[in-house]
């Protein structure tokens, strides 16, 4: 839940979850559409599918060798190597961002952190820098230096237990690093929601199975959905980011003679089991605030 969203973002899925997903037997067991609507509002999708089909790989039982946590779907070595370490004591060294940041400032390398092979260089030395008797210790005790005192901006260098081996504090680069060459512009676009009501019912489609994003979710129309529909009151809008691209996404109350193929009117009940996306959350909650 951690991957790209912040604690404060994830602590109530966290205890959600647990709730709804106590065990693996429950976790594997469960159908989709229950699955995607607990985690729901967090995004990411694939990070939920790839939960569950650890789970079902794990067979009720959680491995406990670094190979086998690192064959789990959707785990990568950073991952394997967190679990391996603080929860079985294996010597595995994690690389993160925050122990990136430490590594480069403490041996003043000023490699892109985007290329791998400056990752490459960057694991190997934190391969050779881990207690072996307490990995878990150290893993944690370097992602936390790098999390509340060697920061990205204005490193509390007066504070770092480490800083007399820091190469780059002897040479007065600690604020240039480390070095992030590759930057992609954020892409601006701009949407329509369509809130379509009858009945009690708000109008919305499914995305498909095979469908490339968000497989599963429902959605409110947009306008290129429906073709004869006949747009009113503009509502407002909000924005949204998903990596590089910045939305603004504007909304509509909208009407239609009679409802589409491929359509289902949902009602304020059915909308609180579902799996929605997060902007269609946004424009059903801004709706709400205006009626």
């Amino acid at each position: 839940m951690l991957q790209q969203t912040r604690v404060a973002a994830v602590s109530p899925y966290y205890h959600r979850f647990l709730e709804r997903f106590p065990a693996i037997e429950s976790l594997a067991a469960a159908p989709e559409p229950d699955l995607l609507a607990c985690w729901s509002g967090l995004g990411y999708y694939s990070r939920v599918r790839n939960i569950q089909k650890a789970a079902r790989q794990m067979n009720g039982t959680f491995p406990r060798e670094y190979e086998s946590i690192r064959s789990l779907a959707g785990v990568g070595n950073y991952t394997a190597a967190a679990v391996a370490s603080i929860a079985f004591g294996l010597p595995h060294a994690v690389l993160d961002g925050n122990v990136i940041r430490v590594l480069s400032r403490l041996t003043n390398d000023a490699g892109d952190i985007g290329a791998l092979s400056t990752r490459r260089r960057l694991q190997e030395l934190a391969d050779q820098l881990l207690d072996r008797k307490r990995p878990g210790a150290f893993n944690q005790a370097i992602m936390e230096l790098g999390a509340t005192v060697c920061l990205p901006k204005q490193p509390q260098c007066l504070l770092c237990p480490i800083a007399e081996f820091c190469q780059a504090r002897q040479q007065g680069t600690e604020n240039e690093l480390p070095v992030k060459l590759r930057k992609v512009e954020p892409v601006k676009l701009e949407r329509t929601l369509l809130v379509i009501r009858k009945d009690g019912g708000v109008l919305m489609w499914q995305r498909p199975a095979e469908s490339r994003k968000l497989a599963g979710f429902w959605e409110l129309p947009e306008p290129h959905l429906l073709p004869s529909v006949q747009i009113g009151v503009r509502l407002g809008e909000f924005r949204h980011s998903i990596t590089n691209h910045n939305y603004v996404f504007c909304v509509n109350i909208a009407d239609v003679r009679r409802k589409p193929e491929n359509f289902e009117w949902v009602s304020a009940g059915e909308l609180q089991k579902l799996p929605l996306s997060t902007t269609s959350r946004k424009a059903l909650a801004l709706f709400s605030s205006k009626f």
